[in-house]
């Protein structure tokens, strides 16, 4: 599916974040539109979650500028999370409290009729295949179980952009399948704008839209998986050779560099 070609629901431009003397993220730039599902890819430790941090403004940029549906998180952080769905790493429940009771909480928070929320919930457990553990504590329920709660509770509220951090972790290849079926709904369906930040690249290849590969606090490179095989030289490449070109490359230019 083609970009949408309106105005980007997220966007990053020339954004930094320094500790010290380490720079965690180093002139990110990249937008996210409507309809459009973006694949940040790159191993733990490259600064993808530290972007998804800005984005939400849980932290802020050292340099440049973010904009999450107009908003500049640093700014507006409580309005971009009442707008945005966020899907964690590591998410966390009220043990005690069931799957449906958890959801919910969130929509309590976010100021949603209750009538209005019993419904959404109800939608959403069937959708990420909980119904039937719906009434459990969330203490009982396996962490691929926690992952598909996270992304019902992610979207109680009915974001506009969904960010999704290393969504299938533990779920098993079943509930993946599932999983990807149901974000490709939301974004080429509903429009949402998807921003998903992960390590496993057979998922992105089969997702996402467009693909930023992130290494070392940089972008080294952005495009559909077709554009990025064209660029590491062989558009039959798959997106794991893909990614062992750039960065091999991308490797030499800072040797080169320094």
């Amino acid at each position: 599916m083609a970009a949408d070609k309106r105005e980007p629901l997220v966007e990053a431009r020339g954004l930094t974040r320094r500790y010290g003397d380490f720079v965690a993220v180093d002139k990110l730039s990249f937008s996210v539109g409507p309809g459009e599902i973006y694949g940040l890819l790159g191993p733990n430790g490259a600064g993808k979650t530290t972007t998804i941090l800005m984005l939400l403004g849980l932290s802020e940029p050292t340099d440049g500028k973010a904009r999450v549906l107009g908003l500049d998180p640093a700014r507006e952080p409580l309005e971009v999370k009442r707008r945005v769905g966020y899907l964690p790493d590591a998410v966390g429940f009220y043990g005690r409290l069931s799957g449906r009771e958890n959801l919910a909480y969130t929509a309590s928070l976010n100021g949603i009729p209750r009538s209005e929320a019993d419904a959404r919930i109800g939608d959403l457990l069937t959708s990420v295949g909980l119904t039937d553990a719906a009434n459990k504590p969330a203490d009982t329920y396996s962490r691929g179980m926690l992952q598909r709660l996270g992304i019902a509770d992610a979207l109680v509220k009915d974001p506009q952009v969904l960010i999704l951090d290393e969504p299938t972790a533990s779920i098993d290849p079943a509930g993946v399948g599932e999983l990807l079926a149901l974000i490709r709904h939301l974004a080429h369906d509903d429009g949402l704008a998807v921003l998903l930040s992960s390590h496993l690249l057979a998922q992105v290849q089969q997702l996402c839209d467009r693909v930023g590969i992130f290494a070392h606090g940089r972008l080294i490179a952005e495009g559909s998986v077709t554009e990025l095989a064209k660029r590491a030289g062989d558009p039959k490449l798959s997106l794991d050779e893909v990614y062992q070109r750039l960065e091999a490359q991308a490797g030499g230019e800072r040797g080169r560099a320094a």
